[in-house]
């Protein structure tokens, strides 16, 4: 697989990531009596992630997001030397799908990005207003556990097949646990695109989302690798399913 391939899939994925699990809570969230709700938003993250590692997971390894290209090299599980294409590829995805978004979201009377374009936050922006410590905790420990999901799950001894489904329940329930506290990021990627749209508050709050997501995800990806070493037979470069 050539590498513009792999790099052509992950912003394709990251866009597919940002455009179905922001567009659910910008679009169909709010919707009075109808709205998905945070249940509906977390389980649309999830499927984002569960039919595109289906799709590219062959192609590229379907990681959508820079915080598991980190995690996964902190992990010896990808090459150094591809992280930055990833993730640059990462980002270009993802803010094409919040302009995207953006767009169509226009089109209704009572859209208004200043009530936050789906954009993640903490303090007086956070859905809960909770303080930024909790945010970087809550994010940085979140994203660890994202990783020690993925690498679990993709392991070569795993059980065959499922790897897309435990990651993508496993995104599902990070939704469920953090939207409250920060919209939940676990991607640097994610939270760029609606920040470019949100307002001055969200670029200026990002720094957040893009340090505690990649310490955590390095944190999660060496954890890992110390509990369970992948045999040199199965070290691919890429997230595969198993």
């Amino acid at each position: 697989m050539s590498d513009f391939k792999k790099y052509a899939a992950e912003c394709i994925g990251t866009f597919w990531l940002t455009f179905g699990g922001c567009g659910a809570a910008v679009i169909s969230a709010g919707v009075p009596e109808l709205g998905i709700g945070f249940l509906g938003v977390a389980l649309a993250f999830g499927l984002t992630v569960v039919t595109m590692a289906y799709a590219i997971g062959h192609v590229s390894g379907c990681h959508l997001n820079p915080a598991v290209t980190i995690g996964l090299a902190a992990g010896g599980r990808f090459p150094p030397g591809q992280i930055a294409p990833y993730i640059i590829s990462q980002v270009v995805g993802a803010v094409i799908a919040a302009a995207l978004l953006y767009a169509i979201a226009s089109g209704s009377a009572s859209f208004n990005p200043a009530g936050g374009f789906a954009a993640n936050g903490y303090g007086e922006h956070s859905p809960g207003g909770y303080s930024l410590g909790s945010a970087f905790a809550i994010e940085l420990v979140l994203t660890a556990a994202f990783l020690f999901v993925i690498m679990g799950s993709t392991h070569g001894r795993a059980p065959a097949g499922f790897a897309p489904l435990a990651i993508g329940l496993a995104l599902t329930l990070i939704h469920l646990i953090s939207i409250p506290i920060t919209n939940t990021s676990v991607n640097p990627a994610r939270s760029t695109g609606p920040a470019l749209f949100a307002g001055s508050w969200a670029i200026g709050q990002l720094w957040l989302f893009w340090l505690a997501p990649i310490i955590g995800g390095a944190l999660g990806g060496i954890l890992y690798r110390w509990l369970s070493p992948v045999p040199s037979e199965d070290i691919t470069g890429n997230i595969k399913p198993a």
